[in-house]
């Protein structure tokens, strides 16, 4: 094992660093503008069944599965395209990428995400997000079931996870104790339903956007409480 770093920074990318709600909106408008709004329905209800299935969100595999019952549907193939072509970069939330080289300073910046091994990680890619922490990015079906494997590759004395879903904040905490700080991002729809947000313990860093971590310093990130 490597000698263990200082700190880590642990970042989930949708609705952490990239605005995966407005990925979603433009992915209804278009499925709507190729499809109908009843088709585009059809597939999102298909999504959310892979989903429940799956464990993680799966877009293409839920494309692939809306291609079974429209075989004869040539739109699909522009589906896919777009979701491939779709320009990633445009959707980080502002300053992200400056958030992640200026803890960067301090120590690695690690992307820890949920998904399928195939799109998230062309997201990951597209969005410019790879080659800013230096591809160090991990991508599990449950990753709070991972924190060991995350801590195998990057050990670290202290970390500090930045994620928009509490649940994933409490079960860091669970896991490190002291020896980890929870940064939770107010931005998307899971950090913004408060029944949600109640039904687990409070992080120790409450924020209304990213980019709120370029004006904190080391120490006080660490010390802070919510």
């Amino acid at each position: 094992m490597r000698d263990p770093a200082h700190v880590a920074f642990l970042f989930d990318v949708d609705n952490t660093l990239l605005d995966n709600d407005q990925v979603t909106r433009d992915l209804k408008r278009q499925l709507t503008a190729l499809v109908g709004a009843e088709s585009q329905q059809r597939y999102w209800t298909i999504f959310e069944n892979l989903r429940t299935e799956l464990g993680y969100a799966d877009y293409l595999g839920a494309l692939q599965r809306y291609r079974v019952e429209n075989l004869s549907d040539a739109n699909i193939l522009k589906m896919s395209l777009f979701l491939l072509d779709y320009p990633f970069r445009d959707r980080l939330y502002a300053n992200a990428v400056a958030v992640l080289e200026r803890l960067e300073q301090w120590g690695p910046t690690v992307i820890v995400s949920d998904g399928d091994v195939i799109f998230q990680p062309w997201k990951v890619k597209q969005s410019g997000l790879l080659k800013t922490v230096k591809d160090r990015v991990l991508i599990y079906v449950h990753k709070e079931q991972q924190f060991d494997d995350v801590e195998r590759r990057y050990p670290a004395r202290h970390y500090v996870i930045v994620d928009d879903k509490v649940r994933i904040l409490a079960s860091a905490k669970e896991r490190w104790g002291e020896r980890v700080t929870t940064v939770f991002p107010r931005q998307g729809h899971y950090a913004l339903d408060a029944a949600l947000v109640a039904k687990y313990r409070t992080p120790d860093v409450t924020i209304e956007t990213i980019e709120e971590l370029l004006d904190m310093d080391l120490p006080r990130l660490i010390a802070s409480k919510a």
